[in-house]
Parts: structure tokens; sequence; C-alpha cells
């Protein structure tokens, strides 16, 4: 359950003096626990996520980089508990080394911040418990840890750990979401046999090793949903038509486990129902992050990248976690925090030599690795894996302010991002999981926007762009992630949304947001029933209805060249149109996504 990564998450990202382009962990803290009865494997209808910010240029000055020597600030130190992760990097640069340095942005905002690595999920946790009990009981701050940083698909699990313990003390003793230091752009992959690219049915059987319920395992749990693959939450059990999970202890255990062939003898079950046999599995798959993607490409190869947080460009935000009684205490501070993270992901942004200093700063941080390597990682690569396949490994990028305004849904046509990942993997972990996580925290308690606001409004809207992510409207899509229909009820004979259809339209609004930098295409069908050329006029004024509806529910999410429509009338039936029910399942939308 936890993500114990010895490296970090590391973005894509080239970085032009003034331009930004290119081209959007945990979910376990609950252990590897393997439930104890055998159920059906769970075709998991939609995973719904939002879309990352955009991508915009804009004109920062270059600030001086921070020296190495300690700043030596009179203010009371403020401990930071982080996974390696590069998402992080413009918080790196902005302390200028683990203890916050002379010349640097932290120092300038009077913000003594200690960043310490720690891959312990649980470690994390107890650091929040120990920091707020000791500042309830004695008001002192000199114990347990501020803030840790994790991954927001991730978060629900997290604080449904923590929080329990936490609210003992008193509800404002909660930990929230406050901030988001960047997202993994790429790095963080589901791996698998290049015919699964092809076709992803052909995925139906596979077995994939994952640290369970962790971030990463959500990337194949959301490309399962996005194909219609059964997923079985049974780790002891194989099921030929559904993707089965091999537990790993860590994400280089993953990795590890398909370079040596691990098997195991599994009871088979189709339906939730043993059958009977016994099947020896091995690993088909691995999902992973750097450098576990680059062990599993250099010393066995065989796998490229499924889809990954380049695709899924929202699902992984670096949230940072506080505790809500001192953060609210102390407003100048999290306010400096925040401006310090914020103007150090501008530099990183915007600098070459800013993002070298980082990467120096992150080696030494994370005590791993050269600068070089974090550098590298970061902006992502493509190299050739052992047997020849080309594999992209790497992949982060970091966040500003403005990135913050659209991830927390605080600009004009955008959503809450932050919130809809939180709530959507919550929901996933919970159904698949029921008796390791009952229950998690709702995103309106845990989720705390005051110190975002508070800046901002200081800023007075003289902040760098966002990052956007743009489209040409003349290209379709030249390869498929996903295809699903989508039953979305229109009122007889007319492009009316039927009632019943605004819960499907709102999920599917989530599922394809979260795939912020893939094209959709929207291909409208129906059945036989009725002159052809009337038919084919309503399929596509159906397909045009459910473009206009996402377009005008977040300008954002869907910026103008992302949806394509195409309507085929009766002419690509998926069953007999001599039925009621073949006919019902001919008059359908197909959802496509890719690039």
């Amino acid at each position: 359950m936890s993500r114990l990564t010895t490296f970090g998450k590391l973005a894509v990202l080239l970085l032009i003096a003034g331009v930004l382009f290119i081209g959007y962990k945990l979910i376990s803290g609950t252990g590897l626990i393997s439930p104890k009865e055998t159920k059906a494997s769970e075709v998991l209808t939609n995973i719904d996520l939002p879309d990352a910010p955009k991508n915009a240029s804009s004109t920062v000055q270059p600030l001086d980089l921070p020296s190495s020597r300690p700043a030596n600030l009179s203010t009371p130190e403020v401990r930071w508990l982080l996974w390696a992760w590069n998402a992080q990097m413009g918080l790196m640069l902005a302390n200028g080394g683990a203890e916050t340095t002379q010349g640097s942005i932290m120092a300038s905002k009077k913000v003594n911040l200690k960043l310490s690595r720690q891959d312990d999920v649980s470690q994390m946790q107890a650091g929040l418990v120990k920091f707020a009990e000791n500042y309830k009981n004695t008001g002192n701050t000199d114990q347990g840890s501020h803030f840790v940083t994790i991954m927001g698909d991730g978060a629900a699990a997290f604080l449904a750990g923590v929080n329990p313990q936490l609210e003992k003390l008193g509800p404002d003793y909660r930990a929230q979401i406050v901030y988001t230091c960047g997202r993994s752009l790429g790095e963080d992959k589901f791996m698998g046999p290049p015919a699964w690219k092809e076709n992803p049915q052909a995925a139906r059987g596979g077995v994939v090793t994952a640290v369970l319920r962790d971030g990463d395992w959500n990337i194949v749990i959301k490309w399962c949903a996005d194909n219609g693959i059964p997923v079985n939450a049974d780790e002891s059990t194989y099921d030929p038509e559904a993707m089965n999970f091999i537990a790993a202890d860590t994400y280089i255990d993953a990795s590890e486990k398909y370079i040596n062939g691990y098997t195991e003898e599994r009871d088979e079950v189709k339906k939730g129902v043993r059958t009977g046999k016994k099947t020896t599995v091995s690993v088909t798959g691995v999902t992973t992050w750097t450098p576990g993607d680059v062990m599993v490409a250099k010393k066995k190869g065989g796998l490229v990248s499924i889809v990954s947080t380049k695709e899924y460009r929202s699902q992984m935000p670096c949230v940072l976690i506080g505790i809500k009684k001192w953060m609210e205490d102390n407003p100048k501070i999290m306010e400096g925090l925040i401006e310090g993270i914020a103007a150090g992901g501008d530099q990183v942004k915007s600098y070459s030599t800013a993002l070298k200093k980082a990467s120096e700063i992150s080696a030494e941080v994370y005590n791993e690795e050269t600068p070089e390597y974090w550098e590298k990682y970061y902006k992502g690569v493509t190299e050739t894996d052992r047997r020849g396949l080309p594999v992209e490994l790497g992949g982060s990028r970091v966040n500003n302010l403005a990135d913050n305004a659209e991830m927390f849904g605080l600009n004009p046509g955008s959503v809450n991002i932050v919130e809809i990942v939180y709530t959507t993997f919550g929901n996933i972990v919970k159904k698949l999981y029921p008796d390791l996580v009952p229950s998690f925290p709702a995103g309106s308690e845990v989720i705390n926007t005051r110190f975002l606001k508070s800046v901002l409004n200081k800023s007075g809207g003289q902040i760098a762009s966002a990052d956007e992510t743009e489209f040409n409207a003349d290209d379709n899509i030249r390869e498929t992630v996903s295809a699903k229909s989508w039953a979305i009820e229109f009122a007889s004979g007319s492009s009316e949304f039927s009632p019943s259809a605004r819960q499907v339209l709102e999920q599917l609004f989530n599922d394809l947001v979260i795939a912020g930098n893939l094209k959709v295409e929207i291909h409208g069908h129906t059945d036989n029933v009725g002159d052809p050329n009337t038919n084919l006029q309503l399929s596509e004024r159906r397909a045009f209805a459910i473009k206009q509806w996402l377009e005008r529910k977040s300008a954002s999410n869907f910026p103008e060249g992302r949806i394509n429509v195409f309507s085929h009338g009766a002419s690509n039936p998926v069953a007999s149109n001599d039925t009621p029910a073949g006919r019902a399942r001919n008059r359908r939308v197909e959802i496509m996504m890719g690039k």
C-alpha cells in the first residue's frame, strides 16, 4: 500500500526561456492484504478523472540561483516528508537544499523548511499524527511532520487511514490537501506486450505485477475500465476473462518479478466461481515508475508503454497535505510556502539553469543517483530496450499558481481536478476492497483552497500562465488508447437528452477529462428503423449534442479541436436489428480516445 519509491517521479518538459510546453501514489495506504473471499471480477464501467491544466507561454523573470549555505533563519522550522519525485522540482529549487539555503526563494519568504525523503507511507501518516498530538497538547512543533506530499489518486486511501486518528484530537486537526507541487506526466506507466497496445481485448487473462492499490496500479484499473475489461481484485485466483494481479512489495520488486520470470499456482475462477482447475500464472505485464521502467527495458525488454500519465495526465497530481489547525493558525507561513513553491515552478519551467540546479538539489535531498539522472528523466526520453523495442521512460512536470487555479477549479470554465481525482480513486478502492477501505473522508472536508485563493488574490492576476494542451481539429486519431460504447439515452427521434442521460454524461465527462493529452472521437450510431438518411442525420445531431455539452461544461478541459464527431447511422450494427434487444444495442454512442 505504500509507494516505496527509491527514485522519483520524473517529468516531461523542454524549457525555452519564457515558453513551456510538452505534450499532463499510493491509493493503498492499507497494505498488501488479499481479500479472503472470492468474488466475480469487476467491470468498472467508468473511472472518472479530470483533465490537467493548460499549457501557455509566459514571461518569467530569472532569479538568482540559491547557494548551498544554510539560511539560518530565526523563524520556526517546518518539516516536510516526501517521496523522491521529480514533480517536486520547483520545491527543490525554491528551498535550495534539504534545509533552506541562503539566496533561496524560501529564505526570501522567511520559510524555514526542512525536507526529508520518506518512502514508507505509514511513517508519513505517523509523522502527521505525532505533529498534531504535540501541537495540541503542548503547542510545540518540534516533533513529527507539518507536511507530506503524496499522489493525488492515493489521497483518499491515505486520509482514510490517518484522519480517523487525527480527528480524535478534534475536527480541526484533520489532514487537508492545500496545493499541488506538480504532476506525473509519463513516468508512471502500465507496461505490457505490444499485442495489448494493438488490441486491448488481448489483455484478458493477463497477469500484471504491481504494488496493489497503489497509484500505478490505478493506471491499469483505469485502462481496463476504458476498454471494458473486467478486473479480478482477488490476487489469489486467476480469471481468464479478466485482468489479474500479482502483488509486489515495491515498484522495484514489481519490475524484478517480470525480469526474473516469476510464477504462481492459482485456482481458476470464472464469474466469481472456482472451476476446480489449477493454473500456473506468470507475469505478463508490469505497472511501475522510474527507474522500474528503466530496469524492465534494460534488463529484459519485450514490454511497451500501454498507457501512462502522459495520456492520463491529471491522474497523479503531487498533493501537499498538512494539519488544518496549524495551517489555519499560520496563514503567513502557508502563503509564503505556496508562493515559494509556485515561484520555483515558474523558474524550472522557464530556464534550463534552474532545472539543472533543481536536479542537483534533488540528488542531494533524495540521496539517490546523479543530477544528470534526475534532469534526464524529468524531461522524459524514448530509449531502446534490450529487445530493440522503443520505450518511453520518465516524465514529470512542475506546477505554478495558474496551474493550481486550474487544478482546483478556481478559473472560469475549469473544474476541481483535485477533488475529482480524490473521489474517483477513493470510490475505486472502496468498491474493489471494501474490507480494507470501507469509507474515506469527503473531498469537501479535506480540500482547503483558502491559502491558494489568498495568494492568487494578492497576485492581482499578475502570474505566469498555466500549461495547456493544443489539438488540431483536422487530425483524426491514429493510435487508439480506448474505445467504449456509452448508453446515453435521447428522446425518441430527437437529439434531446433524456433525464436518465445526465448521470451518464457526468460520468463520461470525468472519464474523458483525465486523458487530457488525448483526442476524443464521438461516433453516433442508430438501429435500422426508419429512413437511412434520416438515421444518418440523427446520429450526427446526437453526437454533436454530446460534444457541445462537454465543451459547455468545461472549456478548459475540452478546448477547440479536441473533439471530432462522426455519424454512421445504421451502417455499423453490433447486434442483429431483428430483435428489440439488438436494436437497443445498436442505438449507441462510441467514444474513442487516442493520439
